[in-house]
This record gives structure tokens, sequence and C-alpha cells, in this order.
């Protein structure tokens, strides 16, 4: 993530609170060594941004074993999307939080908001934003990170995994089936029951890579990573 503008949506967040009230377990802390990482330009939505604490002082982000985390409340707040901190659990959430008796949750500016059980197909929502309106997905498919970055002088890469339980070789070969006709410059796959990989490329217009596997935390489910990116 060195010298690039990293594009955060509310997706994807380092995982640092400020600004949040409650007593941390102590027995959950841990010492390490990090870096702040004064280097780093932020975008959100395109526009130059700096993330500030409670006291409107700037924070830097930290780089920690190669990996960089950014304020999230104070990100969360650009992006006009909804944190709560919930002290009892030590838990932070971003985004409406999804609720069987429909009740409401609490927002970092002390607002309240209706919790809803409709998650407004989010993944389908990712699809309309970056990606061609007739790519095959999932009806099930459920947004479980996403990023967008801007590379090469302004073009646009999108990274994003969902989850399904629809099989990874009926999932696979809906993707194989959709790029072989696609007049491509560049195309492969390997699609088998256990996992499959799609790789196609069109010269001057993009570049696309999709795998899937099985969750290494729910078996019960599969995670499929696609990674679009404009030439």
């Amino acid at each position: 993530m060195k010298n690039k503008k990293w594009i955060l949506t509310a997706g994807v967040f380092g995982m640092v609170l400020t600004g949040s009230a409650g007593v941390y377990a102590g027995t959950q802390l841990e010492t390490i060594k990090a870096y702040l990482n004064h280097g780093l330009g932020i975008e959100v939505n395109g526009q130059k941004f700096t993330p500030t604490g409670d006291k409107g002082k700037n924070l830097a982000s930290i780089t920690y074993q190669g990996s960089t985390y950014l304020p999230v409340r104070s990100i969360a707040e650009a992006l006009n999307t909804e944190i709560t901190y919930d002290s009892k659990t030590n838990k932070v959430s971003i985004g409406s939080t999804s609720s069987s008796s429909g009740s409401s949750s609490t927002s970092n500016s002390g607002s309240t908001s209706t919790a809803s059980t409709d998650k407004n197909n989010q993944a389908e929502i990712v699809k309309a934003k970056y990606l061609p309106a007739d790519l095959p997905l999932p009806t099930d498919a459920k947004i479980i990170s996403l990023i967008e970055s801007s590379v090469d002088g302004g073009k646009n890469k999108i990274v994003f995994t969902y989850t399904t339980k629809e099989t990874l070789l009926t999932v696979g070969t809906s993707y194989k089936g959709y790029y072989q006709n696609k007049n491509l410059t560049q195309y492969s796959q390997d699609v088998q029951g256990e996992g499959f990989n799609v790789i196609a490329r069109k010269e001057g217009k993009f570049a696309v890579s999709i795998t899937g596997s099985t969750s290494t935390t729910d078996k019960d489910v599969n995670e499929i990573t696609v990674v679009w990116e404009d030439e």
C-alpha cells in the first residue's frame, strides 16, 4: 500500500476506533510495535481526506506487519456510514445492523435509526457500480469485503469478496460460460468441485480474476473473490 492513494468504501476499514466510550478488556490487549504512517494519502469519494479525532486533531494511519490501519470512526463519518460501539460486548458495528425484532441502534452522532433485515442486495449494488450488468452473481451473494483503488494514472481497480451457498462448481461454471464468448485477449479457467479460478482480459478494456473456495470460517458457505481492473 506504499505510495498509493486508497479509496476505501464502507465495506473495509482498518479497525482502529477513536472517540469510543467503554472499558477495554485488558486480557484481550496485546503490545505490538507499529508505525505511524504520515506519508499515506487518503481519498474519500474522490476527495482528499485527512482523518481527525474528537478534538479535531489530525490522525495518522498505522502500519503494522505490512498492513495499514485507519481510524474507522473518522472515515465512517466521512462516508456518512453508521458506526456503533457496544462497551458491554466490546464490539464495533459498521453500517446498519439487522435484527429480526426491528429494534433501533445508536449511531456515532447519537441519533437512532431502525435496523433493517433488508440488505438492499448489496452485492447487486456493487455490481451495478463497478461491473457489467450481465455478470453472473448468485441471488444470495453477500459482500464481506470491498476495496476500491485508483492505479496507473487514475484507472479503477476493485477487489471484493462475497459469500454464497451455491456450490463452487455451479458458480465457477457460470463465470466460465460467461467469458467464453467475449472476444477476449486472454482467457483461462480451471473449474472443479472443490474450487475454481477464471482469468479473463480484454486489451484496452479490462482484466479480471475470479476465484472461489470454501470459507475457512464457515464450511457451509463458499467465498468468491473478484479482482477487476481497468486497462
